[in-house]
């Protein structure tokens, strides 16, 4: 388990477990899956499930391993009926908690979702690097989009959200606000010569896709102009290969050698990976 995630749920079984005392909400008696938990109050058991569907792409044992220090915490039921626990003594929504550590699918793929999703947490830490475009692509192939982040964010053999190349060097942020602040201050120095997230998608030709540099590092709307970019190529060549080669330089050379790369990613594609 992340060290980050296991040091905030056990703070949230201190803070639970003394709200429990209280009788102020039942318990979590039991995690079936994702989906579906066991609460229990004065002795009364209740099956309570949630909204969503369970990432299971590294098995059931993973996420009871992860699930263990929910077991015994308070629950609540905030404003909207959903069932709140306490994190750093702040509520958090259970279904929030399972999303955002990358167990639980929401209908719609939201910030949270799709951070979990491309950063690889839990259950999707298992899953291919075609994933990802499998649930966020729209006109363009699933794995054409992934062949080609592999080539572009590539991070420990991962397409990486948070990615950012300046003037031909890559950086490689933690999180989306990371990324965003060394964008806000390259705009502040009147800078364009960048790219960026998932899809290294260049700001000096492309900004206007985007309605902000924070919009510009959601994996989706990234994908989306990537999608955009690739469709206006193909519209002039009626060629897949073209359009790929000249998603990176209409040069034919470097064209070549990137297209070259971007074959050897689909092959590791294809083998699962």
């Amino acid at each position: 388990m992340n060290k980050r995630v296991a040091i905030a749920l056990a703070m949230t079984g201190i803070a639970a477990a003394a709200a429990a005392q209280a009788g102020t909400g039942p318990m979590i008696q039991d995690i079936i899956s994702p989906d579906s938990i066991v609460l229990v109050k004065d002795g009364v058991k209740a099956l309570k499930p949630l909204e969503g569907t369970p990432v299971y792409f590294c098995g059931m044992r993973a996420f009871k391993e992860w699930a263990k220090p929910l077991l015994g915490q308070a629950v609540y039921a905030d404003k909207s009926d959903k069932l709140t626990v306490l994190v750093d003594s702040r509520p958090v929504e259970l279904e929030t908690l399972l999303v955002r550590a990358g167990w639980l699918q929401p209908t719609n793929l939201n910030d949270d979702a799709q951070a979990a999703i491309t950063e690889h947490r839990g259950g999707w830490n298992c899953a291919s690097n075609e994933t990802a475009f499998d649930l966020m692509h729209a006109t363009v192939d699933a794995k054409v989009l992934a062949g080609i982040a592999m080539n572009e964010s590539n991070y420990a053999g991962r397409p990486w959200p948070w990615t950012l190349n300046v003037a031909g060097r890559g950086y490689f942020f933690k999180s989306r606000e990371g990324a965003y602040r060394a964008i806000t201050y390259l705009l502040s120095q009147d800078r364009c010569d960048f790219d960026v997230g998932i899809m290294q998608v260049n700001w000096c030709y492309h900004h206007q896709r985007f309605v902000s540099p924070w919009d510009a590092l959601k994996p989706s709307t990234n994908i989306k102009a990537a999608e955009s970019i690739l469709n206006e190529n193909y519209s002039k060549t009626h060629s897949v290969a073209q359009a790929v080669a000249d998603y990176h330089s209409a040069n034919p050379e470097p064209g070549r050698e990137y297209l070259a790369r971007f074959v050897q990613h689909l092959d590791q594609l294809e083998a699962g990976l």
